[in-house]
């Protein structure tokens, strides 16, 4: 019997749309904006601290958020907890951020719920911190996915030309390209992955080199 794949503490899945409105895709950069002000507000941070720009749609790097993983870290490092309420606040700050993004790069025509996960699927295991995470890691871990910051700049470039290809096709046809759909958000999820490990603090594995 062929062993199963352990699932990643950091898992993100987005509904490939059928067929996509092209009104509301070519003034997307004007509906977006009250929503991104909003996430704005609540983020405590005017812009997104994205590791790819609009590919890894994973949260703010300033702000509130910003505060909360340096407390994070000073908790883990010295007390070996990872409180739940401030847990169950960055998951839901990424999911909200997540789907404000996936708005505007086009993977929905759904305007971004602060509440319901519509077709944005992400999820967040919580980790007991003294049983899984070393208390010594989260000095070093954002120096150790290096490597990932440079495959995903790469990447995230190749994604912001995928979303230029994408808006021209839905405003012709009406769809988003399957194969360009995936690329997107398999680099969304590669992102995701990373900021699990190296910011969000809720993992000790090492993310894999892989959008899958």
């Amino acid at each position: 019997m062929t062993a199963q794949p352990e699932t990643y503490a950091a898992r993100l899945e987005i509904d490939y749309p059928e067929e996509l409105n092209r009104v509301t895709t070519f003034f997307r950069i004007i509906w977006i904006i009250p929503i991104a002000i909003v996430l704005g507000l609540v983020s405590g941070s005017a812009s997104w601290g994205y590791v790819t720009d609009t590919a890894s749609m994973t949260g703010s790097s300033g702000g509130i958020a910003g505060g909360l993983f340096i407390a994070t870290v000073l908790m883990i490092l010295f007390r070996q907890v990872y409180p739940r309420w401030w847990f169950d606040f960055v998951r839901e700050l990424t999911r909200f951020s997540t789907r404000v993004m996936a708005y505007l790069i086009l993977l929905t025509d759904k305007y971004p719920s602060t509440v319901d996960e519509q077709t944005v699927h992400l999820e967040i295991d919580y980790p007991d911190a003294e049983q899984d995470l070393n208390r010594w890691l989260p000095l070093v871990k954002w120096l150790l996915a290096i490597s990932h910051y440079l495959v995903l700049f790469v990447l995230g470039i190749l994604a912001v030309l995928a979303v230029i290809v994408a808006w021209f096709a839905i405003l012709f046809t009406g769809r988003y390209p399957q194969g360009l759909f995936d690329f997107v958000v398999g680099v969304g999820r590669w992102g995701l992955r990373v900021d699990a490990y190296a910011f969000l603090l809720v993992t000790d594995r090492y993310p894999p080199f892989s959008m899958n």
